[in-house]
């Protein structure tokens, strides 16, 4: 339908926003890291989602296409509607999610509004089911696994491979991950910095 809109934001509020467009306020359903990125009076672009069903129209707009893909990529768990997906990228950034997912972290999907314990599961194990670390990039060694460091220390093969199946749960393509990982600098980075960077690139 929409692929974003672009105009002046003219309402703000915590989950919405309308922009104005030739005189035309568009109403968009948006995440707390949009709203922090925009300014009432201010032009704007969002990329959109429209949800159509029967008796409604609605629209979801987000500042970045990682965080729309990520949206998408929500929406194809069984069970876990706009909604839910936009409260989940209300309490989240994209690889923060991502990290959830591959971590198996239940906790850090729970604190979102509205979503308990099975439907924290459901995602994991829906989008967990999607990636195998193992087959993105190869093996790293027991004594690296098992050798405490802080983040930046991590040695670059467990970065490499935790950070590319969390680009897989978020929807992008073995090639895709393969071909950006090649241009980030992993050693000086944490795993959801080179996330990021990723997204951003």
């Amino acid at each position: 339908m929409f692929y974003y809109l672009e105009g002046k934001i003219t309402i703000l509020e915590q989950s919405l926003c309308v922009i104005d467009i030739s005189g035309a306020g568009y109403s968009c359903m948006i995440t707390t890291k949009t709203l922090s990125r925009l300014e009432i009076d201010k032009t704007a672009k969002l990329y959109t989602y429209c949800h159509i069903k029967e008796d409604a129209f609605d629209i979801y707009g987000f500042y970045d296409l990682s965080e729309k893909r990520c949206f998408v990529h929500l929406l194809g768990v069984s069970g876990v509607g706009p909604k839910a997906a936009l409260s989940i990228l209300s309490s989240q950034t994209p690889e923060s999610f991502a990290l959830s997912v591959i971590n198996e972290d239940e906790t850090a999907l729970t604190v979102a509004p509205g979503i308990g314990k099975r439907l924290a599961q459901r995602i994991i194990l829906e989008l967990k089911d999607k990636v195998s670390k193992d087959s993105l990039i190869p093996d790293v060694s027991t004594s690296q696994m098992d050798s405490p460091a802080s983040p930046v220390d991590i040695p670059p093969g467990i970065k490499q491979r935790d950070a590319a199946a969390a680009l897989a749960v978020l929807g992008y393509s073995q090639s895709e991950i393969s071909a950006a990982l090649r241009s980030i600098d992993i050693a000086t980075l944490t795993t959801e910095e080179i996330i990021r960077e990723v997204l951003k690139n």
